[in-house]
This record gives C-alpha cells, structure tokens and sequence, in this order.
C-alpha cells in the first residue's frame, strides 16, 4: 500500500513516499520477472536492448531519438505523462548515436522506467485534478546531473534516480558479489569509495554490471557498502524518500 504524504514541490498535493529497501524489492522483482519471462533467467550485465525493450512495453512510444533542446539545458530524458493513458517517453538523441555514451544512454534508460514504474499512477489519481498546463509542468524533464542522483527535496528525481541504480544493479546480485569481493581483499571495516580498496570495489560492481563508475560509487553509496564523503548529503539519508 503505498504511504501518502505533503509535496513540499508543489507538483502535487500529496505524493508518495517510498522507503529505500521498497524501491530495491519493487526494482528487483520488476526486472528479473522481466528477464526470466524474456530469457529464461536473469542474467547480469542486462543488455541495453532488453532496457529499451522493457520501457517500451511499459509506454505508449518510446523515442530512443529524440531532438530535446527545446526542453532545457542539458536534458537528457523526458517522461510525458497523461490521465488514463501510457506515458510516451523521449531519450536524447546523442545518447544513442554515440556508442561511447552507452553507460549513460543505459542509466537514463532506466532513470525513465523508475519514473514510469513509480509516478505514472499518480495521473491517474491526481491528473484530473490539474489543468493541461500544470499537468506538462509536473512531467519530469531529467537532466544529466540528476540521472544518477538527486538532492531529497526533488522526491521525483531522487526516487526516480534510486531506480535507476536498482534496476541495473539489483540488490541480492549487488550484495552476493560485495560480500564476495570483502572476503577476497579481506576488507571488514569502513570502506571509503576514495581508497584503493573502495577503487576496485567499484570496480568490481562496474564490471559485473556494466555501468560507469560513477553508477556503481553512487549505488554503493546509497546501499551503505562504501563511504563517499564528497557526494551530495542525499548519498547518506537511504532511509526515505
């Protein structure tokens, strides 16, 4: 059931709240159901075809090629929401047209499905109580900074954010191969992302699920398994959102 509370944003009069290990359990079940329906199993790394297939099931269009300068600057990823129907989604072209953007075109893939996942019920619910205008308004225009993490406040942007890391990195893979990884560099106490322990940590995460470092700090951050004193204060409150 899910938990209402005030949007301080103004977006909405209430929005919903998640705690952080609901969000990994709904990201998880969503993608291995997902992959195992799909394939048979859930295989880590996921393909970006089998991101693009998923968001694409889940909306009325995706546009892998979307021209969005018209949207604001640095705007990666749009979600269009409206009452009673699909979302439509539109990723930046260049995402796609440069195979060395890959790690980021699959991050905003799935930042997009988080919106898609955890926010499309709410124009159904609330959609009706708002005027088009306040209705395009209140549709996430992500930008890159934002992709891979948000500060609290832009609850949207945070959770949103939140699912991307839990969806390429889904929790019960990501702390089998922690706890592995510990074990072999022998590594019992804090870990910070700045050390070389924290470096091949990081690494190790990136490797196994083809992600950039910067997805697999922050993802680690968030979940507690290192310690990253230079990002923002959101990295560190994994309890609510």
């Amino acid at each position: 059931m899910v938990k209402w509370i005030r949007d301080t944003t103004g977006r909405f009069p209430q929005r919903p709240h998640y705690a952080s290990d609901e969000l990994d359990q709904e990201c998880e079940n969503f993608i291995t159901s997902f992959l195992k329906a799909r394939h048979g199993a859930a295989q880590y790394p996921i393909e970006t075809d089998d991101l693009a297939v998923l968001l694409e099931q889940e909306t009325q269009e995706l546009d892998l090629y979307a021209d969005l300068s018209g949207e604001g600057e640095d705007v990666q990823g749009v979600t269009d929401f409206y009452p009673g129907a699909k979302p439509r989604v539109r990723i930046a072209k260049e995402l796609s047209e440069a195979s060395f953007r890959e790690n980021r075109l699959r991050t905003t893939l799935t930042h997009e499905l988080g919106h898609v996942k955890f926010h499309s019920f709410m124009w159904a619910m609330l959609g009706m109580q708002l005027s088009t205008g306040a209705l395009r308004e209140a549709s996430p225009r992500c930008k890159r900074e934002c992709i891979l993490d948000a500060p609290r406040y832009d609850w949207m942007e945070w959770q949103a954010a939140y699912a991307s890391g839990a969806l390429l990195m889904p929790v019960s893979r990501l702390r089998q191969i922690v706890e592995q990884a510990r074990v072999e560099m022998g590594a019992w106490s804090e870990i910070s992302a700045r050390t070389d322990v924290g470096g091949r940590l990081i690494k190790v995460v990136q490797d196994e699920f083809r992600v950039s470092a910067d997805a697999a700090r922050v993802r680690l951050a968030k979940r507690g398994y290192v310690v990253d004193r230079d990002a923002m204060p959101s990295l560190f409150d994994t309890n609510t959102s």
